[in-house]
């Protein structure tokens, strides 16, 4: 090459600001808290964009597994729900956790964990063989994990011989799917205890044996019927519904929220934006789109949007037919206290227009 062009190359490699592949930054399954075997996934890299704390997926319980994307806004919500969570079933900083499908510590994120003190481990092989020689080895204060996956596991060790190796006390977070009630029974008399957690990788946990865990969960009139109520957190719908009771839920009865009994709500609603505390209309619809991409929830703008408004104002409707007249005062959600999760997401857009693309190959100069 010319010594012109020599230099250049030289120059460009060491000036540059943008970086390399070697130098770009990593997040590692062990960086996210997550780094446990699953047979239901390959590992494999991507770019992650800036704008996202971290990326998951949803667990595939109703359609394919799809991507999840959770932004810094969130956290702090997250990580009081863990402190809910913890204080309601005293479990207390230094007490260990034996998490059954990794990708449940995205639902609480890394950072909630941390700062309430508690650690946590992961089977070395997803099978019932492996949870028992971990559970009866390691003897964890906590379980979190799919209830029914627990049951024949703790059946088992019995049948084994392996019952006085399990520990003395144990508290089960039954998550993921819909709570087996068998386990109730098969821990009877045992010192284990049964817990029932509901949330997602969307939005975390929810709701905890019946008991609402956000001050911004909302339960509207749902199209399953006039039994169930579906649950919508911080404007957004969950597509969920349960039957909500006087009598109480089966492991507390101050809860009242039956979500072992879930059904999916049809047809599920969309959000209407009617009013915004934001200034631009442009904004919000940005937000629309991305709750959409990463929410999978769909969210659509009033053209008449009322902006600079006092708070937020939001309106579900049926994503098939007409608007339901006779629930509308229920339908229609107003913040700051029952938009936090919309509001949150909202600010999260903010951050992100307020930083320009920091990757040069974007910039269209003229």
């Amino acid at each position: 090459m010319p010594d012109i062009l020599n230099q250049f190359v030289e120059i460009a490699d060491v000036l540059s600001s943008a970086p390399s592949l070697e130098e770009m930054p990593r997040r590692s399954l062990a960086d996210k808290g997550i780094n446990g075997p699953t047979a239901a996934h390959v590992i494999e890299e991507v770019h992650v964009p800036f704008n996202l704390s971290y990326m998951t997926f949803t667990t595939g319980s109703s359609a394919f597994q799809n991507i999840v994307g959770v932004v810094e806004t969130e956290l702090p919500q997250r990580c009081d729900v863990a402190r809910r969570i913890f204080d309601a079933l005293e479990i207390s900083a230094g007490q260990r956790m034996l998490v059954t499908y990794a990708p449940l510590v995205n639902v609480f994120s890394k950072v909630a964990l941390e700062r309430a003190g508690i650690s946590w481990e992961f089977l070395t092989r997803s099978s019932r063989d492996s949870f028992i020689a971990k559970l009866c080895q390691n003897k964890p204060d906590v379980i979190v994990g799919e209830s029914s996956f627990i049951r024949a596991s703790l059946a088992e060790a019995k049948k084994l011989g392996l019952a006085d190796y399990l520990p003395e006390k144990c508290k089960i977070l039954a998550a993921g799917t819909p709570l087996d009630l068998e386990l109730i029974e098969e821990v009877r008399g045992s010192g284990f205890s049964v817990h029932d957690l509901y949330g997602c990788q969307e939005f975390g946990w929810l709701v905890l044996d019946g008991v609402p865990l956000r001050d911004d969960l909302s339960l509207v009139p749902s199209p399953a019927g006039s039994k169930y109520r579906e649950l919508v957190v911080g404007g957004l719908p969950m597509a969920d519904s349960f039957p909500v009771t006087t009598t109480g839920h089966v492991c507390n009865p101050a809860g009242h929220i039956l979500t072992y009994r879930r059904q999916r709500t049809h047809p599920e609603y969309e959000v209407m934006v009617k009013a915004t505390t934001q200034a631009s209309a442009e904004t919000i619809d940005k937000v629309a789109r991305t709750i959409l991409r990463i929410k999978g929830r769909i969210v659509k703008v009033c053209p008449d949007l009322e902006t600079n408004a006092e708070a937020t104002v939001l309106e579900l409707v049926p994503g098939m037919g007409e608007r339901d007249e006779a629930n509308a005062d229920a339908l229609r959600l107003v913040g700051p206290e029952k938009t936090v999760m919309f509001d949150d997401l909202g600010k999260a857009q903010l951050a992100l227009q307020s930083t320009a693309k920091n990757d040069p190959t974007w910039t269209k100069g003229r």
